[in-house]
């Protein structure tokens, strides 16, 4: 398969990402790479609300699968088919996600520029292929979801620190939303351990206890 594309979002590590797409409301920017970056390649996608995009785990190496894994949703302490999860350790690396379709807006290099919502892709991820969702085909309402069949409870998120300047009230809801989901890992069980991610040049970092977490520090990180 080629890449037809590259997504850009404001992750640019993997601790912090949203387990699955539209749990948040960040953005990102797909920017087609030649031939793809015509504009026919796009006529008519903008009459669709959302999109499929698949797309490649490109942080993990050929041999790094299992045909078990832990899913947080368990307490990453039982085992389930590597087939059963969404785990980025499956033997093609491949991923999937629904995401808003915002707009596209059309530059004369690169060309189309894909701009989306709910985005859960680390920034520079290759981009496979893109599809318009179509609900009356790919919404099931009856469909079982097995041990994820609800969507997980998000913590209350407090904030213990001042607020930089220059974070938008919109980025401030993006980062509660982002933390809101619990990134730490599934077994994490000390209240006082500080984490840190990285989200749109920011470095975020918060502490929690069951179904709370504190945001203690938010900061812009050094420009290269």
């Amino acid at each position: 398969m080629e890449i037809i594309g590259k997504i850009y979002t404001g992750f640019t590590e993997k601790f912090g990402i949203p387990r699955q797409s539209g749990l948040a409301d960040t953005d990102g920017q797909i920017r087609l790479m030649p031939p793809y970056n015509d504009r026919e390649v796009v006529r008519g996608l903008e009459e669709f609300s959302h999109i499929w995009l698949i797309w490649g785990f490109s942080m993990c190496s050929d041999d790094q699968w299992s045909p078990t894994v832990r899913p947080p949703r368990l307490g990453g302490n039982r085992r389930v088919g590597v087939f059963a999860t969404r785990s980025p350790f499956r033997p093609n690396h491949m991923g999937l996600s629904c995401v808003e379709l915002v707009k596209i807006t059309y530059e004369k290099e690169p060309g189309p520029v894909i701009h989306v919502k709910g985005a859960d892709l680390m920034d520079g991820t290759p981009i496979y292929d893109i599809k318009p969702y179509v609900p009356y085909a790919d919404m099931k309402p009856d469909a079982k979801g097995g041990f994820a069949n609800e969507k997980p409870d998000e913590s209350e998120v407090v904030t213990d620190c001042s607020i930089p300047q220059g974070v938008t009230p919109q980025i401030l809801k993006e980062i509660r939303q982002l933390i809101a989901q619990d990134p730490r890992p599934a077994y994490a069980d000390d209240p006082q351990r500080i984490y840190g991610m990285k989200y749109k040049g920011m470095e975020i970092k918060f502490r929690g206890e069951k179904n709370k977490i504190t945001i203690c520090h938010i900061s812009f990180l050094p420009a290269l």
